[in-house]
């Protein structure tokens, strides 16, 4: 037999777009109200938010990698140590000049002013600002009730301790001085200072700076530029800017007080090595005035000079050899000993460049490391990384140094070799110019090594005069004029996202644990029977009529034209109506289809086998008690069961007559057989209403002698479960050539009088129907 579910059209899937329209455009009311009160609570927020201002500045870094140092200030600069921006940049962010920078704004005392809803910052409301005299030592106190009286200038304290300006006193919470707020700018809203209810709090600057730091944002401007920008955020916005200008002025500070540190320790060495070379000096002079004034020893021979000459060049080799060993060995103990902030020995003689190489990297790790040590915590990733650098490279320069030393001796034994045998020479010399020899050539030896250490004493004092900070301001701190947070289109679109989100949530949920069908869609994913038809919900259930153009029979023209996809046609006129449960309309779609089949001039018989609930009759206002049943039971024949319809010519009706005690076992008694086989050579279609497939199998039974089989399926009714069983069951018990209905269906949300998904029909009617209050049934045909 012939499948005439194949000559249905196939069915487009509905976009996304489409199935999220029908889903949640119903609910519109409910999705304005939540972008209603979405724009009031932003409205309410922005009106009580704390607005938040930020603070940019930018300074640029003399970074040796980036090509931007200053050849002539770093040839002043003799102490300076080599920076990198990274390094830079965690010491700005460091807690320590954070504290300092509160210290000096005093923020460690803020003054409040208490609102209506909540409490904000004074910084330029407050004529005063408290001053601490150790802040380091403050007891913390969260709330200290205060009133400035212009008149007399005077703070009182929780209304008990009265205290004048510009004094340091004693108070009960440690030594404070108010002073005037320079910052101050009086609020037109408050005329009288004396109404406002402030108060200051008292915080350790350390827990502070704490909480500052978390606002401050400190990062290169790029990876090729040594400029630095710094960003603070504060309520508000000349603090901001105060912090910023108060950190870069601490960062300053820090940075020359560490260099002075460096050159003065570097003087004090040289002046202490000057002064015992003077000595040295001044005593080998007073020897040879001494010992010429006692031989007479004042001028010698030719020879003798001559030979002072060689013995002097000789001498200063020794001299150079010598020096160059207790160099070496002050190297070896400042190696050795891990000492860090004069300048390193090697720069006072020796003439390996290697050497001086590694001592100068040794020299610049040193400072960067007690720099750093003072910024940062002992566990911080930079200063781990220079300490291991340190601890690479003392070895390595000891290693040259023992290196170095082994030729320095083989040098000095050669020397003294020469020495000794000048000193054989020198045997022939008279001994009062042998010995004046001898004087002159230490003194000479002393000589240069104080000529030396001038030098390096002059340079230290020029350092320690040109130093200057590593670094120049390029943008000093400026506040925005608006505040960064809260972004006023920022908060309408979260809160508006927000109530949306929780609409659709609720929607979502809420038809997510429903089991009833709510969309076509969930019907076609559930079962592979097509869906010929879909029927709006009707409340009135009033019946179609010939001579109005209603949206109900525009639906039941539609359905009957599709009965010819199923083969209903000259043919094949047998077609069974049945549903999962009662109360899907199968009755109400049984009486308006075989009502609109009628009305195109076919002579329709509607058949009520309902055996176990009949309803066909109710709806057409009909009480007939002869029907189905007597003709099943064998009292009455075919011809005499059917009735014909009034107001409607070519509708016929066959009741189910009294509900027999086994309604079943009456259709397997050959009857039934007997009967659709009469109406099928009497009437050009025939329409069965039976009894719910689910409750009992009359449907199983019908739909083998039927030609074609309507499921009804209701919006909202019928449950998502039966409708995925159809496929199930009907593998077992087939009904014959299957469509489903889909009735009931309603616009869910609001205006549920009108369609289902939204689209809303009109059509004209010149004229109203009547009630059905007479009997819809007349003579038989």
């Amino acid at each position: 037999m012939q499948d005439y579910r194949l000559k249905l059209p196939e069915q487009n899937d509905e976009s996304l777009a489409e199935q999220v329209a029908s889903r949640y455009l119903p609910y519109w009311p409910i999705f304005l109200l939540a972008i209603a009160v979405a724009i009031g609570m932003s409205f309410l927020y922005l009106r009580y938010k704390i607005p938040i201002y930020q603070a940019d500045a930018s300074i640029l870094i003399k970074d040796e990698r980036k090509g931007n140092e200053d050849k002539l200030t770093e040839s002043l600069d003799l102490v300076s140590s080599k920076k990198t921006i990274e390094n830079e940049v965690e010491i700005i962010k460091s807690r320590n000049l954070m504290v300092e920078a509160v210290k000096q704004l005093h923020l460690y005392a803020p003054v409040y002013v208490k609102g209506r809803v909540h409490t904000v910052s004074a910084y330029t409301r407050s004529p005063i600002i408290i001053h601490a005299n150790n802040p380091d030592s403050l007891v913390e106190h969260n709330q200290i009730d205060f009133i400035y009286n212009t008149a007399s200038k005077t703070v009182i304290l929780n209304q008990q301790y009265e205290y004048p300006l510009d004094s340091l006193v004693s108070t009960p919470f440690g030594q404070l001085k108010f002073v005037l707020n320079k910052n101050f700018t009086p609020d037109n809203e408050e005329s009288d200072t004396q109404e406002r209810q402030m108060f200051f709090a008292l915080y350790n600057p350390e827990n502070v700076s704490t909480g500052l730091v978390q606002s401050l944002v400190v990062e290169p401007s790029s990876k090729l530029s040594s400029v630095v920008t710094l960003s603070f955020t504060d309520e508000n916005k000349q603090r901001a800017e105060d912090v910023l200008k108060e950190l870069i002025k601490a960062y300053d500070r820090s940075e020359i007080s560490y260099k002075n540190k460096l050159a003065r320790n570097t003087l004090t060495f040289v002046e202490d090595r000057l002064r015992l070379i003077a000595a040295d000096l001044d005593s080998i002079e007073k020897s040879v005035q001494r010992y010429k004034s006692g031989t007479g020893a004042v001028d010698v021979s030719t020879q003798g000079q001559l030979f002072l000459k060689n013995v002097s060049e000789n001498d200063q080799k020794l001299s150079d050899v010598t020096m160059q060993l207790s160099v070496l060995d002050q190297v070896e103990n400042f190696i050795s000993g891990g000492n860090a902030g004069g300048i390193v020995p090697s720069t006072l003689g020796v003439g390996d460049p290697v050497l001086s190489q590694l001592l100068d990297k040794l020299y610049t790790y040193e400072l960067e490391y007690e720099k750093l040590k003072t910024t940062v915590g002992e566990n911080n990733p930079s200063l781990i990384s220079i300490k291991d650098q340190l601890n690479k490279l003392r070895p390595t320069i000891a290693r040259h140094i023992e290196s170095r030393r082994q030729t320095l001796v083989a040098a000095r034994n050669n020397l003294n070799a020469t020495n000794q045998s000048y000193n054989t020479i020198l045997q022939t010399v008279p001994q009062k110019e042998r010995h004046l020899l001898d004087i002159s050539r230490e003194q000479a030896t002393k000589a240069n090594i104080y000529s030396f250490l001038l030098q390096k004493r002059e340079e230290s004092e020029l350092a320690y005069a040109s130093t200057i900070s590593g670094h120049m301001i390029i943008d000093n701190a400026r506040a925005k004029s608006k505040p960064v947070s809260p972004i006023k289109i920022l908060v309408f679109l979260v809160s508006g996202g927000v109530c949306l989100a929780l609409c659709f949530g609720f929607i979502s949920i809420r038809e997510l644990f429903n089991g009833k069908i709510l969309y076509r869609h969930e019907v076609e994913s559930r079962t592979t029977i097509p869906i010929i038809g879909e029927v709006a919900f009707n409340k009135s259930k009033t019946l179609v009529e010939a001579d109005k153009r209603s949206f109900i029979a525009e639906e039941f023209r539609r359905l009957r034209n599709s009965l010819s996809f199923l083969g209903i046609g000259p043919t094949r006129k047998k077609v069974l109506i049945t549903s999962s449960i009662s109360g899907e309309g199968k009755s109400f779609i049984a009486v308006n289809l075989a009502v609109s089949l009628s009305m195109t001039g076919k002579k329709v018989v509607l058949v009520d086998m309902d055996l176990n609930n009949p309803t066909t009759g109710k709806i057409l206002n009909v009480n007939q008690e002869v029907g189905v049943t007597e003709y099943l039971l064998g009292n009455s024949e075919a011809h005499d069961i059917i009735d014909r319809v009034n107001e409607f010519d070519q509708l016929y009706y066959i009741s189910a007559g009294n509900i027999p005690e086994n309604p079943t076992e009456l259709l397997t008694n050959g009857r039934v057989e007997e009967l659709l086989e009469y109406l099928n050579e009497s009437f050009d279609v025939v329409i069965i209403d039976t009894s719910p497939i689910v409750l009992v199998t009359d449907a199983y039974i019908l739909s083998k002698l039927c030609d074609a089989t309507l499921y009804i399926v209701r919006h909202n009714y019928t449950p998502k479960v039966l409708v995925k069983r159809i496929d199930v069951n009907n593998k077992i018990n087939p009904i014959k050539n299957p469509a489903i209905i889909f009735n009931g269906v309603k616009m869910k949300g609001f205006f549920k009088n009108k369609y289902g998904y939204g689209y809303d029909y009109v059509y004209s009617n010149k004229s109203k129907g009547t009630k059905h209050k007479k009997s819809l049934v007349k003579n038989k045909p």
